[in-house]
């Protein structure tokens, strides 16, 4: 005879399980483990660095890699383009960046800090958002403007052509991910005297390569995105630009107008000369001092400006920190 089927026990009857609280101490050194990791990595990408600006070609005083450092760019790009204006000096003081994240971390927002004007364009309704937050004062002063849009090669002049910054501008920006060159390609309203332009490092001189164009694109953290630095120097060759250099992250690259670019920069502007490989993990090496905020920037522009310097008590801020707390 079967034995009789076990009765189930009622649903009602099992009570959820309360979460355990974690240790204070076991929190503590958790924390402490993940700031320790960053310091390592802080650490021997510094020494990385040090080691590769220590080649005997960068003591040519006409190349940019020693100029990198961090404000608020990803990397040393503040560095390199404090250096490039330095050099050829500044007319505007006005920009353009698209894909410009919420405003804390990218190749403008140091600019804007010291009294420039521009704008920013990015496809994320949740960076904008911050940004209206954060930057408030300066959009309110015209300063700076802000456009929500995914980009493409129909739209990308018409919303910079709206901004009305005049038919020359100090920097151009392109950060996208993907279809970087044809964006570029399609700038015609404004001429900038420097271009700041991602590429893909992956693929070296002499190489020759771009991702088709797609307007939909959405990189997927794959090799297809953005173009080599030699399909980048041949763009701007075509379009009256010199590349000038990468920085050593192998991350961006700078073209300069060519009737600004003169001696001032290495020789020969090729890009077997200039290239710069894929570091990524070189990020590590670049901190900005304390952690990003918007309040900082408004401050900034506002005094470069000569116009009273608003606290925290009258506007709002938002805030990026550092290194994240960890996990």
């Amino acid at each position: 005879m079967a034995p009789a089927p076990a009765q189930a026990r009622p649903v009602e009857a099992v009570a959820a399980a309360a979460p355990i609280p974690e240790d204070p101490h076991e929190a503590f050194m958790r924390k402490k483990a993940f700031e320790h990791r960053n310091a390592r990595l802080w650490l021997l990408a510094q020494q990385l660095e040090q080691t590769l600006l220590a080649d005997a070609k960068y003591d040519d005083p006409r190349r940019l890699e020693r100029h990198g450092w961090k404000a608020y760019s990803q990397n040393d790009e503040d560095g390199l383009l404090t250096e490039i204006f330095r050099r050829i000096g500044i007319k505007h003081k006005s920009f353009v960046e698209f894909g410009c994240g919420d405003g804390l971390e990218n190749n403008t927002t140091y600019l804007l800090a010291q009294g420039w004007r521009g704008l920013w364009i990015d496809g994320s309704q949740d960076n904008l958002t911050l940004i209206s937050q954060g930057f408030a004062p300066l959009i309110e002063r015209g300063l700076l403007q802000a456009r929500l849009a995914f980009i493409d090669r129909d739209n990308i002049d018409g919303l910079i052509a709206s901004a009305n910054l005049g038919p020359e501008i100090d920097l151009l920006s392109i950060d996208v991910d993907g279809n970087d060159y044809h964006l570029w390609e399609a700038v015609q309203s404004v001429n900038p005297r420097v271009v700041a332009i991602e590429y893909n490092a992956k693929f070296r001189p002499p190489m020759d390569w771009c991702m088709g164009y797609l307007r939909e694109h959405i990189w997927a953290g794959s090799d297809v995105m953005g173009a080599s630095l030699t399909a980048l120097a041949r763009l701007g060759a075509a379009r009256g630009y010199r590349l000038v250099g990468c920085n050593l992250t192998g991350v961006n690259a700078f073209f300069v107008r060519q009737d600004l670019a003169g001696e001032l920069f290495a020789d020969p502007a090729t890009p077997e000369h200039l290239f710069q490989p894929p570091r990524y993990d070189l990020i590590y090496a670049h901190r900005g001092g304390h952690g990003a905020s918007s309040l900082a920037v408004v401050q900034g522009a506002f005094a470069a400006l000569g116009l009273p310097v608003p606290t925290s008590a009258q506007v709002g801020s938002t805030v990026k920190p550092v290194v994240p707390e960890g996990p």
